[in-house]
């Protein structure tokens, strides 16, 4: 027998398919799991586990790393949160394909959508790429530290093909079969599936749809299609409140292949209505078709000043905020009439919407005016009624007479622990939704595994730990077709993660200012992990990023049938 590249001995071996936990020692050659077992004889490095936990390494299913890659093959801070595979490309806010006239407007769009800071994209992002196929190809020449799998996104695929008119009309015959065949192009060359939304939230600059909410039912038919026509790739969509799980049923029945669907995010105001979602995708699994939803174990925070108030832009009647800049948007938030027709639309409950005027949720974090100060911490539901002013009349006056520079944070879904607890146990869901890579001044949910094992494992006792390993490893892999990877055994690929149970978590969110043009983002650092190996190269420790750890992640294009 050869001498092993590294031998971890004397862990409790959770291996990802759900079995109990074992103490074992484990065995890496060539970025391989070598064997299993006990007495597996020398290796160039050793490590002492004394019981910690080792698991296979968090895929994250969710992220919109697909800028930031270009600029930081790090994709920080994913890897140094326990993630050694990462998903990109989601709801189909993508890059590629991209034209170079079309630039602009893609870095506009995500500015807005997905909370990015326009100076950051356009002094980051590499441009070395046209196509998807072209972009793929650059992703492997520059390397990554995690493994990569890409969804080709729809938005970018309808920019291609229609240009200004993407956001504008639903597509003709001859547009349809162009996108076809992008998507199917796309498909040979690696990606791992079409990504697309329907979001009522998801508006790219002045408020105007992000381009997939224009697509009509023929558009989605035809695409989702190309899934069939290769016999691979996963169909991802973030569900607005108009697409039924029926229809989205109708699609899986159609090709033949797994729907994703998100984000299923508790909301406090209509409590029903994830159950009754998961409900549908468990009765269409029954029927024999691969539906899942995508869950958050993660309450949704946003941090925000009214300059870019993301919670209220799923609103129509806040169109007229987000078509506005400077003094106009001042003039926008003092005019009665737009206030009593946000009040309005408030009234009427929905099903997908981030603000529900649970007004005691929301809270003034931090003040522009030093006079101000004292109210810094308090609720606008209390704070208005201290003034006794409606709380949208009073969040409204208060940021003008700030020049709306006064920072508020708004628990929006995901507040109700016992529902969540729930929803995360059930047998339909996939937990994901980190949205690792967007809102970064927002939140930062890139630590989402190390928050399952440490709140709702250790905590709060929701799920047995090998569970919430199966949960954050072989459960994705299984549904994206991710070969080789996602559980600890002889020839998977040694994609790991050793916590202590005891400690795991992730920590306070903290800014930082590392981006593009010194821009600031939220990062959360990891609690009680000792250690993360991708294809056998550790990239992460105690203490964070590990130096010169090399770019071993692959670029993942082979996904199973």
């Amino acid at each position: 027998m050869g001498m092993h590249d590294l031998v971890i001995r004397g862990a409790t071996i959770v291996d990802g398919t759900g079995a109990p936990g074992r103490v074992a020692d484990l065995a890496v050659t060539g970025g391989r799991i070598a064997e299993i077992g006990l007495k597996l004889g020398a290796a160039k490095e050793t490590i002492e586990a004394d019981g910690l936990v080792l698991a296979p390494g968090i895929i994250d299913t969710h992220t919109h790393y697909d800028a930031q890659i270009t600029w930081d093959p790090g994709v920080t801070p994913s890897p140094e949160l326990g993630v050694t595979t990462t998903v990109i490309g989601n709801c189909g806010f993508t890059i590629a394909p991209c034209k170079p006239g079309d630039r602009d407007i893609t870095m506009r769009n995500l500015t807005h959508v997905e909370g990015m800071s326009l100076v950051v994209l356009r002094n980051g992002i590499r441009w070395d790429f046209e196509t998807f196929p072209q972009y793929l190809d650059q992703l492997e020449r520059a390397g990554a530290v995690p493994n990569v799998a890409a969804f080709v996104g729809h938005s970018s695929v309808r920019t291609w093909v229609m240009g200004a008119d993407a956001t504008k009309r639903a597509a003709t015959p001859d547009e349809i079969a162009q996108m076809g065949a992008l998507v199917l192009e796309a498909l040979k060359a690696g990606a791992v599936g079409f990504a697309t939304s329907t979001a009522g939230q998801h508006n790219g600059e002045g408020g105007v749809p992000m381009p997939s909410r224009l697509a009509d039912e023929a558009e989605l038919r035809a695409l989702t299609g190309a899934l069939g026509e290769v016999g691979r790739g996963i169909f991802m969509l973030t569900k607005g409140s108009k697409t039924s799980i029926e229809r989205l049923e109708s699609l899986a029945a159609a090709n033949g292949r797994p729907v994703m669907i998100a984000a299923l995010l508790h909301n406090s105001t209509r409590p029903d209505q994830t159950f009754e979602d998961l409900r549908k995708i468990g009765a269409a699994q029954a029927r024999g078709h691969a539906l899942y939803g995508q869950v958050s174990c993660c309450p949704l925070t946003n941090d925000f000043t009214m300059w870019s108030p993301y919670p209220f832009e799923g609103f129509e009647a806040w169109l007229p905020a987000m078509k506005a800049q400077g003094d106009e948007l001042k003039q926008v938030y003092a005019d009665p009439g737009f206030r009593d027709r946000v009040r309005a639309e408030l009234a009427v409950p929905a099903a997908v919407r981030l603000f529900n005027g649970e007004w005691d949720k929301l809270t003034l974090l931090e003040v522009a005016r030093s006079e101000n100060q004292h109210l810094e911490g308090q609720s606008v539901g209390a704070l208005a009624r201290s003034a006794g002013q409606d709380p949208l009349d009073w969040m409204l006056d208060f940021a003008l007479s700030e020049n709306l520079e006064s920072i508020f944070t708004a628990v929006l879904l995901n507040s109700d622990e016992a529902a969540v607890g729930r929803m995360l146990c059930d047998p339909h869901a996939s937990i994901a939704l980190s949205d690792a890579g967007a809102h970064l001044t927002f939140f930062c949910d890139a630590g989402f595994g190390l928050y399952l094992l440490g709140h709702w494992v250790r905590g709060l006792g929701v799920m047995p730990l090998e569970q919430a390993v199966w949960q954050l490893s072989r459960r994705p892999a299984e549904i994206f077709g991710i070969r080789g990877r996602g559980s600890l055994g002889p020839g998977f690929a040694a994609d790991l993660m050793m916590c202590d149970p005891a400690t795991v978590g992730r920590g306070t969110a903290r800014r930082g200012d590392d981006l593009p043009g010194g821009a600031p983002r939220l990062t959360t650092p990891a609690i009680g992990l000792h250690g993360v190996w991708v294809n056998g190269v550790k990239v992460a420790d105690a203490e964070g990023a590990v130096e010169g750890r090399g770019l071993p992640g692959q670029i993942l294009r082979d996904f199973a049938a």
